[in-house]
């Protein structure tokens, strides 16, 4: 049967996480409840900063924006992390496409998310009588579009270019999810110009975000230092104290698990720096996020 294009293969197979029996019932227990917290904690953070007035600010409609894109993230990621330790974990050609896509769409996303969510602390602790000028509703509704606009197209790209490959071999993906590098491994076809493409738009999108970040923080940090009071340098801090961490922890595991190329031989250590990437960090992120909107909250009350 022909799925697409060329290939014979028509489901494949995730090994999944470890294929070691003494650890699985630990391993799901234990990723079962990272989901739990992250639906919960990110739900709740989408319905606090949606419900109290007080919270509808920039900065927090890009962590509502923020919040939504893990959450989705997470559901379409953890599923079949889950299933692996409990059954055979078969998925669709298909549906390993559309979870390959919205993976894609959702980390090229965030990306641009954070990139903004720096432009705004940048403008917001550097310009701060230009802010409500600069940063006004319409413009910050623009710059998410523009974000899951780039995301999508990111994506469109991945996708497209995973599809045009033919699976004709073996159909067992070394790897609890569909991502790029498994599948450029399994693939019969040349992949040369998949993983140049790949490389390429990855690249761009990094380079892009991490420019702009780094001289926002740069600009933010030369502006912390010509503050004398230390009451102003402690809420400068506070307020982008949070995001720092955020973009360090995502970039810093996102790196290391996208440096790692298909040719590699250390798949274990490449699948412990991916269930990082996708679990662990949105986890610690939410709780930075959260002490966040409570100090804001705390403000207001007094």
């Amino acid at each position: 049967m022909v799925v697409g294009n060329d290939s014979s293969v028509t489901e494949f197979i995730l090994v999944g996480f470890t294929d070691l029996t003494q650890l699985q019932l630990p391993l799901f227990l234990l990723f079962f409840m990272n989901c739990m917290v992250t639906v919960v904690g990110n739900l709740s953070l989408i319905n606090l900063i949606y419900l109290n007035a007080h919270l509808h600010t920039p900065m927090y409609f890009f962590i509502f924006n923020l919040s939504f894109i893990d959450l989705c993230h997470s559901l379409v990621i953890t599923p079949k992390l889950l299933m692996s330790f409990v059954s055979e974990n078969t998925i669709s050609f298909e549906g390993c496409m559309a979870q390959l896509f919205f993976f894609c769409f959702f980390v090229h996303s965030e990306c641009y998310v954070l990139t903004t969510m720096a432009y705004d602390r940048y403008v917001a602790i550097c310009k701060p009588l230009w802010y409500t000028v600069t940063m006004f509703p319409q413009v910050c509704s623009l710059l998410m579009f523009g974000s899951y606009a780039m995301g999508f197209a990111g994506a469109m790209v991945h996708t497209g270019d995973m599809v045009r490959l033919s699976f004709c071999d073996s159909s067992i993906i070394n790897h609890y999810m569909c991502d790029i590098f498994p599948l450029l491994q399994l693939s019969c076809s040349r992949t040369d110009a998949s993983e140049l493409v790949d490389s390429i738009v990855v690249s761009t999108v990094v380079i892009i975000s991490s420019f702009i970040i780094f001289v926002s923080y740069a600009l933010i940090l030369s502006n912390i230092l010509h503050i004398s009071s230390a009451q102003g340098w402690s809420k400068a801090f506070s307020t982008c104290g949070s995001h720092i961490i955020t973009i360090a922890l995502f970039y810093g595991s996102g790196l290391c698990t996208h440096l790692k190329t298909s040719s590699d031989g250390s798949l274990g250590q490449w699948k412990f720096l991916s269930v990082f990437y996708t679990n662990i960090v949105p986890i610690l992120r939410n709780k930075d996020v959260r002490l966040a909107v409570k100090k804001t909250l705390k403000r207001v009350a007094n």
